[in-house]
Parts: structure tokens; C-alpha cells; sequence
């Protein structure tokens, strides 16, 4: 590791990295400086099965984080080095490393001092949606073509469908040995229908956006607790693991949030009595969000509430998919993981679609406060 250390420019000594257990997709480390004050640094080996087109990947880190570092300059920030990430280039100015064996390696300054969190109560969900309507609002005038989709079509709802329709009609088919997957998409009808009778309403985005009457943005698409950096006092200072920074619609990442913090249950609950909105978590995330998100137009606010039963209907999809294709994308605990997950996720859609209303009434409020 020593040897893809000295590949980045780094101004000072540092002592040996340390890992640092954070996420699930790149395996990253600390690299502590040697001398007290000087700066430390996150290195990180890109996982590249997931991310295929590294390079693309890179430049959209590099571009995002240059805008936002424009944008606090000119506004007279100070303290900027712990608001906004810096990634170190190799000492012959590329943004990584590919080693012989095929591993991409990238090197950030490390943020500090500065906290993470873990659990969502209404007043880390507040703080947490001023960040990333913040993030959004910097980079609201930045050209969502200029950026590549680091995941293909990750938050594409038409996609996502296509890809289920294609498990189906593989595992129907009569030259192919997928007996399990058959069996599993036998017992699964009331999912399909489901599923089924909620296809249009869940492809509004696309429509609109083929209409012109929709725009996209660029969203961090990972919109978690843990990746917002915090201050000694508690204020959200930093967007961190930007991977999956791309172009996409703006309630995507609303709902993204939503579908995991403002759920009383597990995402792979098996008891589904367990999952309810929790109308507290939604309304301070999303008056901390319409605080800072002050470019969103008429439409996309009162696309909000739709967005989080999107999410929860894009990933009822996404997870009964891989349960059809035998388990091949996520992992999972035990066989029957997945379709626990999809009934889970299933059943979050139906209490979200049951307090819909009152959604849209909490974000007509919050948006005539902010006027």
C-alpha cells in the first residue's frame, strides 16, 4: 500500500494507512499525517465492478466538488477545506492509480475535525435536508450533461421495469432450465399485479421529462444520514461519498431519503405490521430541505411526496428482479431474502400512498412558509 501512496502528490509525510470501515461498495483507509497539523488523508481502492467507467466516475467527483468550491469562494466561506472535498492527484495529474492488477485507487483530504451519524431523529433529519438541499442548490446551475451516470440508468424507473420484464420472460421460457426461478414467479402473482397496476403512474418522471415539462438535476443519489460530515456543533459542514453524483430528478433524492429514515420498519422487515410513515421524520426533512433547495420549481415541490413512493416502488422492483434471477445482485442472508425485501418495500408504498395527502399538504405548508 506504501507504493500506491507514493503514486499521489501529497505535500507531507504520513504514517500507514489504517482501514477505515465505512460503506459497503470501496474499501477505504486512513492515512494519518506524521506530524501533528498537517493534513490526513482517505484513501480508497474504487470498486469497479460497480463503477464500470471509472474515469467518467472521477471527472464527475472532480467537476462537482470544483463547482461547489467556486461557489464558497465567491460567496467569502471560510473553513472551505472541511466543506467541500479535495481529491489529491497522482503525481502525474491524473485523478487515480491503476495498479498492474487492475485496482483503481483514489486519495481524498480527510475532513476534520467532523462527526458522522447514524440514527435519523427529526432534528438530525432537519440538519440532514438543509445539506443536501444545499448541495443541490450549488450545483443547480451546472449542467446536468456534463456529467456521465456512474451507474446507467440507476434511478430510471422505465429501466428498471424493462429489467423485470426481461426476468420473467427468461425464466418462462421453454429452452431454458430455470425451474426455481419459475417456481418463484408462480407464487409470487399478487406482487406482479402490484406491481402492474402501478407501471404508469411510476413512469410520470420519464413522460414528463420527454415533454419538456420536467427537468434534471444533479443529485447525490445516496442521500443518507451517514454521508453528512458534521461540526463540533452539530451543523452539517460536508456531502461525502459522491460515486453516485449524476443527473437525475430532484425528488429521486428526496425520496431516496425518505424510503429508509422516515420508515418505522427495517427495509427487509418480516413483520410487516412494523412499517408506517413516520410523518415526523418527513415533515423536518423536508423543511430543513425547502430551506436550502430554493431553485425547485412549482411542479417539482408538488412532486415531493410522489418521489418517496417512487423510491419505494423503484426498489419493490429492483429487489423482486433479483429474487426472479436467483439472487444474483444483492446479497442476501438466507434464500428467501430478497422476496422479504420486496414485500417489505411493497408494503412502504401502500402506507406511503395512504398518507399521500397529508404529504402534499405538509410540503404546501412548509413551501407558502419559506415565500
Amino acid at each position: 500500500m506504501r507504493e500506491i501512496l507514493q503514486q499521489f502528490a501529497i505535500p507531507n509525510e504520513v504514517a500507514e494507512p489504517q482501514p477505515l470501515r465505512i460503506g459497503f461498495i470501496n474499501d477505504s483507509f486512513v492515512v494519518p499525517a506524521k506530524r501533528i497539523g498537517e493534513k490526513s488523508y482517505c484513501l480508497q481502492r474504487i470498486n469497479h465492478r460497480v463503477f464500470r467507467n471509472v474515469e467518467g466516475l472521477m471527472q464527475n467527483i472532480q467537476k462537482v466538488t470544483d463547482h461547489i468550491r467556486a461557489k464558497l469562494v465567491a460567496a467569502g466561506e471560510r473553513d472551505i477545506e472541511r466543506k467541500v472535498l479535495r481529491l489529491i492527484p497522482t503525481k502525474d495529474g491524473k485523478l487515480y492509480h491503476k495498479t498492474p492488477e487492475g485496482n483503481y485507487w483514489r486519495l481524498y483530504v480527510l475532513v476534520e475535525p467532523a462527526t458522522s451519524q447514524e440514527k435519523v431523529t427529526p432534528a438530525a433529519a432537519e440538519l440532514t435536508g438543509e445539506a443536501f438541499g444545499r448541495f443541490q442548490c450549488q450545483l443547480a446551475d451546472l449542467p446536468f450533461d456534463d456529467l456521465c451516470e456512474s451507474i446507467p440508468n440507476f434511478h430510471n424507473m422505465e429501466f428498471r421495469l424493462q429489467e423485470l420484464d426481461e426476468a420473467i420472460a427468461n425464466v418462462q421460457r421453454d429452452d431454458v432450465q430455470c425451474t426455481k426461478g419459475r417456481e418463484r414467479l408462480e407464487a409470487c402473482g399478487d406482487i406482479i399485479a402490484a406491481i402492474d397496476k402501478r407501471r404508469d403512474e411510476m413512469c410520470l418522471a420519464e413522460r414528463l421529462f420527454r415533454e419538456g415539462r420536467l427537468h434534471k438535476h444533479i443529485n447525490h443519489c445516496d442521500t443518507k444520514v451517514n454521508n453528512v460530515l458534521f461540526d463540533e456543533s452539530g451543523r452539517p459542514i460536508c456531502i461525502v461519498d459522491l460515486d453516485t453524483v449524476m443527473p437525475g430528478f430532484v425528488f429521486s433524492d428526496f425520496g431516496d431519503f425518505m424510503r429508509t429514515a422516515a420508515n418505522t420498519g427495517a427495509e427487509d422487515d418480516p413483520n410487516l405490521d412494523n412499517i408506517h410513515v413516520d410523518l415526523d421524520i418527513f415533515e423536518a426533512y423536508t423543511r430543513g430541505y425547502l430551506k436550502e433547495a430554493t431553485f425547485l420549481t412549482d411542479l417539482e415541490k408538488e412532486l415531493l411526496p410522489y418521489g418517496c413512493r417512487l423510491l419505494s416502488y423503484m426498489q419493490t422492483v429492483r429487489f423482486f428482479t433479483d429474487y426472479i434471477n436467483g439472487d444474483t445482485y444483492y446479497k442476501i442472508a438466507y434464500p428467501e431474502h430478497n422476496l422479504v425485501r420486496t414485500r417489505a418495500q411493497l408494503r412502504l408504498l401502500e402506507e406511503q400512498e395512504k398518507v399521500a395527502g397529508e404529504m402534499l399538504r405538509i410540503v404546501k405548508k412548509l413551501s407558502q412558509d419559506r415565500k
